[in-house]
């Protein structure tokens, strides 16, 4: 597997979220069928330092895929002195084009809250340092998650996965924040995400695929991949009552205003 540089890349829509470094199959593989799906960037995002390395190495391996740098909540208390500065130092590579994911789990609570909101404090400070956006982790935990971005000025944020209901899609649309819907938003229970999507401004919307995880309603109970990036754009489509092409040329256009590191 040799090392490609990034160069231009075809338009296209852009899975802003995936996990190349968790799915059964070769990654290669998975980035292939998401281009013949129309899938042409993809954001491999780390979640501690070690799968944060092998997002770069991703992104230096295929073209049009990049990588973030950071730890995420469930394993926030074990971000020390050494690992945060193993982070830090991957933010500055410039295939590195966010932070985190990062942010607050109530539901698993597989680290205690104070630690998850002392490393997310961390990572929007690390955000503004570096000047590369905020991809945010939040379950059951809004009030505080707001909160902290609040407190700590946080300039660009992407809600990944979003979960809110359609007040909180517009309390985040105030704040100048980009939301990130996922497979979830085809499921039929999921009526508050397709209300959050059909108020939210255009501007501020972005498609992901959390691979291996959420695949769309259609093929539920496999593991979900980049190419099926394409069925949030068709449900986002058919919510805003728009046409799927036009709805995927504003995700891209967001997409690439959200991560200016995908041009």
């Amino acid at each position: 597997m040799g090392t490609n540089p990034q160069g231009a890349v075809e338009t296209g829509a852009v899975d802003t979220h995936c996990h190349l470094f968790l799915l059964d199959g070769e990654p290669g593989a998975a980035v292939e069928s998401a281009r013949r799906a129309g899938v042409q960037r993809l954001i491999c995002v780390g979640i501690d330092p070690e799968s944060s390395h092998r997002s770069v190495e991703m992104a230096e391996s295929f073209r049009g895929v990049f990588a973030t740098a950071g730890m995420h909540p469930h394993t926030a208390d074990a971000l020390d002195d050494a690992a945060g500065a193993d982070i830090e130092e991957l933010l500055a590579n410039p295939l590195v084009v966010g932070v985190g994911e990062c942010g607050l789990d109530y539901f698993r609570m597989k680290s205690p809250a104070e630690e998850q909101q002392r490393v997310f404090r961390l990572h929007v400070r690390w955000s503004r340092e570096v000047d590369k956006p905020l991809v945010v982790h939040i379950r059951d935990a809004w009030e505080d998650a707001v909160r902290i971005l609040d407190d700590e000025r946080a300039e660009r944020v992407v809600l990944h996965c979003f979960s809110g209901d359609a007040e909180t899609a517009v309390a985040c649309a105030e704040r100048g924040w980009f939301m990130s819907f996922a497979g979830n938003v085809t499921y039929p229970k999921n009526e508050h995400l397709r209300q959050a999507a059909s108020v939210a401004p255009p501007d501020r919307l972005l498609v992901e695929t959390d691979s291996p995880f959420l695949s769309p309603q259609t093929l539920r109970g496999r593991d979900n991949e980049p190419a099926n990036a394409v069925a949030v754009v068709e449900e986002l489509a058919r919510v805003r009552a728009v046409g799927t092409a036009e709805m995927l040329q504003l995700t891209t256009a967001n997409a690439i205003a959200a991560f200016p590191g995908l041009r």
